[in-house]
C-alpha cells in the first residue's frame, strides 16, 4: 500500500472535491461566486495555519526558501486565481456539467506540460488508464443533459473557452506547484498558494469595487456554515492532498485520479437530491473506476 501513497492521496482529493462542490454549490447560490471565492480562501487559510502550527511548529511558512515562495505564489496565481476565476465564470455561462466535462482535460494537459517542462513521462499502462478514466468521466457528464442530448454542442463559445482556460490554469498550477514545492511540506505549500489566491482576489475586489457585497455576505450564517464545510475539504484538505499527490506521482496521473469527482457526485444526486440516475451513468461510473484500477497495475 505504501507504494501507492500518491495515488491514494489523489483519490482522496477527488472525495474532498465532491464534498466541496456540493457545499459550494449551496453557498454560491446564496452569496455569489466571487464572494465565495475569497471567503473559501480565508477560511481555508485559518484551517491550514492551525494545522501547521500543531504539526510543524510554524503558524506561517517562514521556513520556505525564496525560490519556493516565488514558484508557489506563481502556482497560486495561475491555478487558484486565474484557473478558478475562469472556471467559476464558465459555470455561469454554460453550467457546471459541461464545464466539468471540459475541465476533465486537466489530466492530459498536466501530462503534456509535465513532459515539456519537467521531463516526466508516463508508462503506457498509465496512459491507457488515463484515457479510460477520461472516457468514463465524459460519458457520465454527457448523459446528464435533458433528453440525453450531448450538451457540448449547445453552449456559447465564450463559456467553452472559459472552461478550457480554467482547465489550463489548473494544469499549469499543478506543474508550477510541483516544481516550486520539491520536497517541501504540502500543507505549508498550500498556505503559500492560498495567500497568492487571497492577494489576487483582493485585487479583483478592489478593481470591481465588490467589498461591500463581500462584507454583506459575511452576515449570512447559513452560507458561512456551508462555506466552512467546503473550505475544510477544499482549500485546506483537498488542495494539500493534491499537492502531495503531484509531489509523489506524475501530475497527469494525479489529476486524472482527482477528476473522478463528477462520478462520485452521482450517489449524492440519487440519494440526497432524489435525481434519476440512468443506466448510461452507471456504465460510465464502472468505466471510470476501471480506468482508475488500471493505473494501480
Amino acid at each position: 500500500m505504501g507504494n501507492y501513497t500518491g495515488e491514494i492521496a489523489a483519490l482522496s482529493t477527488a472525495f474532498c472535491w465532491a464534498i466541496t462542490a456540493t457545499a459550494f454549490e449551496t453557498t454560491g447560490k446564496k452569496i455569489g461566486s466571487m464572494n465565495l471565492n475569497l471567503l473559501r480562501l480565508l477560511i481555508g487559510m485559518v484551517f491550514l495555519s492551525l494545522f501547521t502550527l500543531f504539526t510543524r511548529g510554524y503558524f506561517f511558512p517562514i521556513d520556505a526558501t525564496v525560490t519556493q515562495w516565488f514558484w508557489l505564489l506563481m502556482s497560486g496565481l495561475v491555478g487558484i486565481v486565474i484557473g478558478d476565476l475562469l472556471l467559476f465564470e464558465a459555470f455561469v455561462q454554460i453550467g457546471s456539467r459541461i464545464s466539468m466535462l471540459i475541465y476533465a482535460s486537466v489530466p492530459p494537459l498536466s501530462g503534456i506540460l509535465a513532459f515539456i517542462f519537467l521531463g516526466e513521462s508516463m508508462k503506457p499502462i498509465q496512459i491507457l488508464g488515463m484515457l479510460v478514466t477520461l472516457l468514463g468521466i465524459a460519458s457520465v457528464i454527457l448523459v446528464s443533459g435533458k433528453d440525453n442530448k450531448k450538451v457540448s454542442f449547445s453552449h456559447p463559445i465564450k463559456g467553452i473557452l472559459l472552461a478550457f482556460g480554467g482547465a489550463f490554469g489548473q494544469a499549469a498550477g499543478y506543474i508550477i506547484g510541483k516544481f516550486g514545492m520539491a520536497s517541501y511540506d504540502p500543507f505549508a505549500s498550500t498556505q503559500i498558494r492560498l495567500l497568492a489566491g487571497m492577494i489576487g482576489f483582493a485585487v479583483i475586489f478592489f478593481v470591481r469595487n465588490n467589498w461591500h457585497s463581500f462584507f454583506k455576505s459575511l452576515k449570512r450564517t447559513d452560507a458561512l456554515r456551508t462555506a466552512t464545510i467546503g473550505s475544510f475539504f477544499g482549500p485546506f484538505l483537498g488542495i494539500s492532498l493534491s499537492l502531495y499527490a503531484v509531489q509523489k506521482i506524475n501530475p497527469g496521473v494525479a489529476s486524472t485520479l482527482t477528476s473522478i469527482t463528477p462520478v462520485l457526485l452521482i450517489p449524492f444526486a440519487f440519494f440526497i437530491k432524489k435525481e434519476k440516475v440512468t443506466v448510461k451513468e452507471i456504465i460510465g461510473t464502472l468505466i471510470t473506476l476501471t480506468g482508475v484500477a488500471i493505473m494501480f497495475l
